[in-house]
């Protein structure tokens, strides 16, 4: 990883420490905390979601560009979401697209939380999640919580 990059993680982990992220706990992946390439956080399944209860582990890979490209971000907790799919990938705007470089993994782990809470069913990882979001919320719902209670 670039210098420029690692000092970038490295304050924002700081940041993060003096002030916690409400919805995640993040820190190297590598014990030692030497690596700062690879990031893992536990995400808090979010209340009033089906989600609610769980932890979620989310593996945040650092490219050599960032803060100008976007980090890769995967759940390694199996879950029941219209925008995630079986591999752990995320469909979210500013993990393409969107991404600027004055977000940060703070703000990151935030919009995933509001993935969690509000998934977007026009935009589906999954489709047949999607469908079932839009067609059979009742049981999507039963769905997601019953992998929350199996998995997270």
């Amino acid at each position: 990883m670039a210098m420029k990059s690692m000092q970038r993680v490295a304050k924002e982990l700081q940041d993060i420490k003096k002030e916690p992220n409400p919805v995640a706990s993040i820190g190297p992946k590598d014990s030692r905390g030497n690596d700062l390439s690879i990031l893992e956080a536990c995400l808090m399944g979010p209340d009033g979601s089906p989600y609610a209860g769980g932890v979620f582990r989310v593996s945040i890979t650092i490219p050599d560009r960032y803060p100008m490209k976007p980090p890769k971000v995967k759940f390694e907790t199996k879950i029941y979401h219209p925008n995630i799919d079986s591999r752990g990938n995320i469909c979210l705007d500013i993990l393409k697209d969107k991404w600027t470089p004055a977000l940060g993994i703070s703000t990151l782990l935030l919009s995933i939380s509001s993935l969690l809470n509000e998934p977007n069913p026009n935009d589906p990882l999954d489709p047949a999640i999607g469908r079932q979001y839009l067609n059979d919320r009742a049981q999507y719902i039963m769905t997601a919580q019953e992998w929350t209670r199996d998995n997270a």
